[in-house]
């Protein structure tokens, strides 16, 4: 029955999106029901999975009863099993928002296309070996490509031709990363690659030292990290509420990556016997993570409209887990991985939140939208902008809201760095610098308003009048916040046993490769003569 749950991750929403994209036009109404069953299904069985404890041991599904690493593996564990929670939250938030704004009717196939998403999102996060991590990356990126553009616009096409083309960018380095891989190694299981790894031949080490490294820069495009980062304030800048919203999700695919491959694929200590995998990765990321994270601070400045400036906020919140994630050598690892995973759930949950309240303000203030400009009075005010106060002091890293308990978290983890004032500085200034920009945007939508000739203060729309449904929908991402801040310690303990799973891959590697490293059984003219050494199968 786990198994079946596991592979419903996976197999409910392409066989949703394979359905939708034969009736959505026809019935639209029938879409929309199912659709919206789909993503409540994904959402109680992954809760359900991991509450019942499912993820405390990996949970490995072999296609097809193949075995690892001839066949295809799914594994759900603590942190894809996470991943797939959020899924499933930002999907509601942002599905419920696009039915009930009528958004998913602005162009075709939006359901299809949302569930296609979902697919490539989910497979990514449980798959268990890089050609289908690579697979899963380019449904998921196919998908997005749609509903970028859902909705037309000429902003709107230009900012997804840039995405287009950095995406394409990465996944021709992530294919040439692979092709490496496999012919040097003669695998692309997570697992089987740690076990090979110091056995790699040394004339081959710069090859797959080549190779590791192409992952990891395909892996921060996808991210949204320093240098090429800039795609993404245009494309969620510019894109529908709920696919922004949806969105949110998407750097994390980069980040999930970047940590999975680190912990599991990276544990076997060398390469070839001549280069450490602990120090290969992580100072790249300590740096990058900082640089990141400054700019994505004065891009906040530079935000002429809210929802530029939640674009940035996201560049932020990768900025400041990449920080995390390198500090990943010595006694402070756990801490800095369970830090990071708290503000994971932090940023990805508000960010999408911050999108929904962007697009509720739009609704608030026809003749500006959300450029932040003087306008017109906008009815129930006080509601709206007290929801953007919460939103602001959160996504800044203020107290007492979940920001807060994470930059605590991350920074008690850098105490021990020798780049510790470095990160200190980094983080505390970009944190001020993002509360001085959020203040003036608050200033500006909130009080300094107008009533401008052919534009007076009860020109609001019948509709923007009342508010409460997409209301309840920009609550809930903070009512999550505050149960994170009143659990915070049953939930920093949970994490901090996830970061001891995510550090010690023993675990993951026997529940995948529990016979070690494997080869197909010798056969007289093929095997035989390529692994003369090999008997039984077994190394």
């Amino acid at each position: 029955m786990t198994a079946n749950l596991i592979s419903l991750l996976v197999l409910l929403p392409v066989a949703l999106a394979a359905i939708l994209a034969m009736t959505g036009q026809r019935a639209p109404v029938l879409s929309r029901g199912i659709s919206l069953a789909g993503v409540a299904v994904l959402l109680v069985v992954s809760v359900g999975l991991l509450m019942a404890g499912q993820g405390n041991t990996p949970q490995v599904i072999e296609l097809g009863s193949w075995a690892a690493p001839f066949g295809i593996v799914w594994v759900f564990d603590r942190l894809s099993g996470l991943m797939v929670v959020l899924t499933s939250i930002v999907a509601m938030l942002s599905l419920l928002y696009a039915v009930r704004r009528d958004e998913d009717a602005a162009g075709p196939h939006f359901h299809a296309l949302f569930q296609a998403q979902l697919f490539g999102l989910n497979g990514a996060f449980l798959t268990g070996d890089l050609f289908n991590l690579f697979v899963f990356f380019e449904v998921l990126l196919l998908a997005s490509y749609g509903l970028l553009l859902h909705g037309n616009g000429r902003k709107r096409t230009r900012a997804g031709f840039h995405y287009v083309v950095v995406n394409l960018i990465g996944s021709t380095l992530f294919l040439f990363a692979v092709g490496a891989l496999y012919g040097t190694v003669g695998s692309l299981n997570l697992a089987d690659i740690s076990l090979k790894l110091p056995e790699v031949a040394p004339d081959a080490v710069p090859i797959v030292t080549t190779a590791i490294f192409l992952l990891f820069v395909v892996f921060l495009i996808k991210g949204a990290a320093f240098p090429l980062y800039l795609w993404l304030p245009g494309a969620y800048g510019y894109a529908s509420i709920p696919v922004a919203a949806l969105f949110a999700i998407m750097t994390k695919v980069g980040l999930y990556s970047v940590l999975r491959v680190d912990s599991v694929m990276l544990s076997g200590n060398t390469i070839g016997g001549l280069v450490e995998t602990t120090a290969l990765i992580a100072p790249w990321l300590l740096w990058l993570g900082l640089i990141t994270l400054l700019l994505a601070a004065l891009g906040v400045v530079a935000g002429r409209t809210l929802r530029r400036q939640v674009a940035y906020l996201i560049v932020a919140s990768v900025g400041t887990i990449l920080i995390a994630l390198g500090l990943v050598t010595g006694s402070e690892r756990e801490l800095a991985i369970s830090g990071a995973l708290y503000y994971w759930i932090h940023t990805t949950v508000l960010s999408a939140g911050f999108f929904l309240l962007a697009g509720l303000l739009m609704r608030h203030r026809p003749e500006a939208g959300d450029g932040i400009e003087a306008a017109p009075p906008m009815p129930h005010a006080v509601l709206v902008g007290s929801l953007f106060f919460a939103y602001a002091i959160a996504m800044a890293g203020l107290p007492p809201l979940t920001g807060f308990f994470g930059k605590v978290m991350i920074l008690a983890a850098a105490v021990e760095s020798p780049l510790m004032a470095p990160i200190f500085a980094v983080v505390l200034i970009s944190g001020l610098i993002m509360v001085i920009a959020l203040a003036r945007t608050g200033s500006r939508l909130f009080y300094q308003s107008q009533a401008t000739p052919g534009h007076p203060a009860h020109s609001t729309p019948r509709d923007a009048r009342t508010p409460m449904p997409g209301l309840a929908l920009s609550i809930a991402p903070l009512a999550i916040a505050t149960v994170m801040v009143v659990g915070a310690h049953p939930l920093s303990e949970w994490l901090e046993t996830t970061a001891v799973q995510i550090t010690t891959p023993s675990g993951y590697l026997e529940a995948v490769m529990p016979d070690g490293i494997l080869l197909p059984e010798t056969a007289p003219g093929k095997f035989g003569q390529d692994y003369p050494d090999y008997e039984g199968g077994k190394h």
